[in-house]
């Protein structure tokens, strides 16, 4: 009896239907065609509508990030940063009129140093090409007035 059972819950419902099975199938396969690729279609749009929508949250999140409170109404600045190895590094702090000279490793930041000077550090229109462009154009010969 448990084997009759499990035979019939096996069969597809289109063997179980009143009509012969070829029929069924013969009809049916258009239609199982374009449902496929239909299904196929949905599941491409779906896919590319999900991939789409996490690309523009994180384009949204940087931006929201960048128009934050960091440039406006900041005491403290980052003037530079120096890595020392894999997780150990050097970074130059500016609180007010005072720059600190801390090393950060994991787990730890150390005051290093407090200036008694600022360090005037060019700023970005200031420096108009990397130090390796600059060595670069060196070697091969070109005066970096030739560029401006």
């Amino acid at each position: 009896m448990n084997k009759v059972l499990g035979f019939v819950l096996a069969l597809p419902l289109s063997a179980l239907a009143a009509e012969p099975v070829a029929t069924a199938t013969a009809s049916a396969a258009p239609v199982a065609s374009s449902g496929m690729a239909g299904q196929l279609t949905q599941l491409v749009f779906g896919l590319l509508l999900v991939l789409g929508l996490i690309f523009f949250l994180a384009w949204l999140l940087r931006r929201v990030q960048q128009a934050g409170p960091a440039g406006k109404g900041q005491v403290i600045d980052i003037i530079g940063s120096r890595a020392l190895g894999p997780r150990d590094r050097l970074m130059l702090v500016q609180v007010g009129n005072e720059q600190i000279l801390l090393g950060l490793s994991p787990g730890t930041i150390t005051a290093l140093h407090v200036l008694k000077e600022p360090v005037h550090v060019p700023s970005a229109t200031e420096k108009s090409t990397p130090e390796f462009a600059q060595r670069l154009m060196e070697l091969l010969g070109k005066d970096q007035k030739d560029k401006k």
